[in-house]
């Protein structure tokens, strides 16, 4: 393939990738979704609680990322992650408007988060079709930054259950139970390094 047929080729991938973008975005912030899709209640039924240093993957253009500081409140840090720049730009945006400082958007693929080992209490993964870099390890990363004892949710969208529960089980952690759409896993108390 040449040079400028491949140059016109990622444009294109870019700019599909930003119109599509753009799509999600103007759906996650319409008023009416909160109405169907309840953020404070999925992020309860996913483990949320106030002081906890918590994991956004794919966090988008930032639907749950506002109710998730809300509900870990001043004493507890969310990391928002997402691998599309307009994502984290759109969060960056978000929270100078509603003017939180419990929230830090990272640009980067979630299978390399760049978080210290054992340093986040719960992890959500929220509506996403497909994850960069693969579920495996994505699963892997999170293993490594979750503590002990930490939670791990799955907000299912398509997909087998069974392949689900295997897949997460199969990285380290423990199903923990289901909350309607959400199903939970937890990282083993006795991991030492992850």
């Amino acid at each position: 393939m040449s040079n400028r047929i491949k140059e016109r080729h990622c444009r294109s991938d870019r700019h599909m990738s930003n119109f599509s973008f753009r799509i999600i975005s103007l759906m996650h912030d319409s008023p009416l979704l909160p109405l169907f899709r309840n953020p404070q209640r999925l992020l309860k039924a996913a483990g949320l609680k106030p002081g906890q240093k918590v994991l956004e993957v794919g966090c988008g253009p930032g639907f749950f990322t506002i109710p998730a500081a809300e509900i870990v409140g001043e004493e507890g840090f969310v990391y928002a992650v997402d691998v599309h720049p307009l994502a984290i730009e759109r969060v960056k945006e978000k929270i100078r408007r509603a003017k939180i400082k419990n929230i830090t958007p990272i640009p980067a693929n979630a299978s390399n988060s760049g978080l210290p080992d054992q340093s986040i209490d719960l992890a959500f993964l929220f509506g996403l079709q497909y994850i960069a870099g693969g579920l495996e390890d994505v699963i892997s990363e999170m293993h490594r930054i979750l503590k002990p004892g930490g939670v791990l949710s799955f907000e299912k969208t398509k997909g087998s259950e069974k392949k689900l529960r295997e897949e997460v089980e199969r990285g380290g952690f423990s199903y923990s139970g289901r909350q309607a759409r959400i199903f939970l896993f937890t990282k083993g108390k006795d991991s030492e390094n992850g």
